[in-house]
């Protein structure tokens, strides 16, 4: 294996590790917003009431994204089994 294509390898595994955490992270991001915002107008600076809910629905977007996140990562490793390139 030459330099190239481990740094290709190397690529496209850390391209479909950010490709399947990034709706979990951008969830997690999004209820986090909202909390601060409801925190910010109401006053209340509890610190357990904004990681609560971003776990909660990390947990229910990573649930209800395994099927397509799995899919993908079998696709990628019958790529690399069968033919031991990269695309």
């Amino acid at each position: 294996m030459s330099l190239e294509q481990a740094s290709q390898l190397i690529r496209s595994t850390l391209v479909l590790a950010l490709l399947i955490s990034a709706p979990m992270l951008v969830c997690g991001l999004i209820v986090g917003i909202v909390i601060s915002l409801l925190q910010a107008v109401t006053q209340i600076q509890e610190q357990t009431l904004s990681f609560i809910p971003k776990i909660i629905a990390m947990v229910v977007a990573a649930i209800v994204l395994m099927p397509w996140m799995g899919h993908r990562l079998m696709l990628y490793a019958a790529e690399m089994f069968v033919s031991g390139q990269v695309r």
